[in-house]
């Protein structure tokens, strides 16, 4: 996980940023989508934007789910949440088209950096109803 937030602070522009990561199952992601954003079902990643760094909390039990479900390694989905996680604390997003497309090419080439390969989120969400 250190590769993958090294990865994502060089491609931002902000290696200094200071990430804490908080690995963690269903159960209590579940809790802390409750508290903080009022939804207590589980996610796969959620990130909190601080004054300097972000905390970005990734359910392990999710990723281990997704991948085996789209065929691919858990750490590369697991490296996709911390990455997907960072991006949105420096100002990226994916509610709208443009700045979906945005999201995902950057989340494409940070992977990419790593050697580590997931399938098209888009599609896989798009195929199974899911929104984010």
């Amino acid at each position: 996980m250190r590769d993958a937030v090294a990865a994502v602070l060089a491609f931002v522009g902000r290696p200094e940023l200071q990430v804490s990561l908080l690995l963690t199952d269903d159960a209590e992601i579940a809790e802390l989508h409750g508290t903080f954003l009022g939804d207590p079902t589980p996610t796969d990643v959620m990130s909190f934007p601080m004054d300097d760094g972000v905390d970005v909390v990734v359910s392990v039990e999710c990723a281990r789910r997704e991948a085996a479900a789209r065929g691919h390694a858990w750490q590369a989905e697991l490296s996709l949440y911390v990455v997907h996680g960072i991006l949105h604390a420096c100002g990226y997003d994916d509610v709208d088209e443009c700045e979906r497309a945005r999201m995902r090419a950057a989340e494409a080439r940070v992977l990419e950096s790593l050697s580590l390969h997931v399938d098209d989120v888009d599609d896989v969400d798009q195929s199974r109803g899911a929104s984010e």
